[in-house]
């Protein structure tokens, strides 16, 4: 995975503004990439300074390992989840 790649995707997330989300498929169309699981593992490495939690899952749930303090950062964003997932209505 080169520089420019990671730095495509950073910028992406952190475009993600407040009290909004997207899935890891949009920030990897959006940063010219095809694969999701690219975004989660440049996220996981390098996105402890980003906005990771505005990043979920394609069906709207939050990172397993993470889901606790994921929620808890969107929830202070004004940005509410329902039985564990982002409504429907929410998603893109």
């Amino acid at each position: 995975m080169d520089d420019a790649t990671i730095e495509r995707v950073r910028a992406v997330v952190l475009a993600i503004p407040p009290g909004e989300t997207a899935s890891y498929g949009e920030v990897a169309a959006r940063a010219g990439l095809r694969s999701a699981r690219l975004v989660g593992r440049i996220l996981s490495e390098d996105g402890h300074d980003l906005p990771w939690h505005r990043v979920l899952r394609a069906d709207g749930t939050c990172a397993p390992h993470l889901a606790t303090e994921q929620s808890a950062r969107l929830r202070a964003e004004g940005v509410l989840m329902v039985d564990g997932r982002l409504p429907r209505e929410r998603r893109r």
